[in-house]
């Protein structure tokens, strides 16, 4: 089989565990996901996982209960370390090899992350789970994936959001807004779509590392994107 990205750095929300549910973790969500990363280890492809806390905690809403900014942000790393245990368990029992590494050291449930080990994990097939962001407060996860992805020499970032793609305004708010298929690191500055914080697109512009932004809900569409399917939007240029 052909595929287009060999590597890959799969971004998932915190906020995408939670499924129907106002708070937590649907174990039918990670099931869902388990399976999709499942069908990509299978043909070979190399995948890392970064994955948020806003199902837990969320640092940046923190400081309106009085919690201390970086107190906060420290806070929801935890939180992406208790998803990515909660993940590590579910591609396990899919029988996938997985490592789980955190930017924090907690050597009781994570490996600390070293940028040559984490690779060798994955040239022998292994899923690598980055959590606790970069282990440095005021940065968001999506500037974890971003530095994360560069660090590893992936192919490519692949957003799985709720939506299909990004569009010109929130479709969920706006029944005019439209689809873009492709779009280049300028224009979606110069329009100002929010497709991630403007640190993590930064990174990933001056390295040029692709993202596609996609719908990870939709069965199969992981491993269309690594086939090289035209899915969700693509930004790269």
């Amino acid at each position: 089989m052909q595929l287009k990205y060999k590597r890959i750095l799969l971004k998932l929300s915190g906020e995408s565990l939670m499924g129907d549910q106002q708070f937590g973790i649907d174990a039918s969500m990670l099931h869902h996901y388990a399976n999709q990363i499942k069908v990509l280890v299978d043909v070979g492809v190399q995948v890392a996982v970064v994955i948020g806390g806003g199902n837990i905690f969320r640092g940046l809403s923190a400081s309106k209960s009085g919690i201390e900014r970086v107190q906060g942000d420290y806070m929801g790393m935890l939180a992406t370390v208790i998803n990515g245990m909660a993940l590590q368990s579910a591609l396990e029992g899919n029988g996938i090899y997985t490592r789980l590494i955190s930017a924090i050291e907690m050597k009781q449930i994570a490996e600390p992350y070293i940028r040559r080990r984490a690779i060798r994990h994955l040239e022998k097939g292994r899923v690598v789970i980055f959590s606790a962001g970069t282990g440095s407060p005021y940065f968001t996860t999506d500037s974890a994936a971003a530095l994360r992805a560069n660090e590893i020499n992936a192919d490519v970032i692949l957003k799985g959001t709720r939506v299909d793609g990004i569009y010109s305004a929130d479709p969920e708010k706006d029944p005019t807004a439209t689809k873009f298929d492709t779009l280049t690191y300028t224009k979606v500055i110069s329009l100002g779509l929010g497709v991630m914080d403007m640190t993590a697109f930064t990174l990933c512009q001056e390295n040029n590392i692709p993202i596609v932004v996609f719908d990870i809900n939709v069965h199969e569409n992981l491993m269309r994107i690594v086939r090289g399917e035209s899915i969700g939007t693509l930004v790269e240029g």
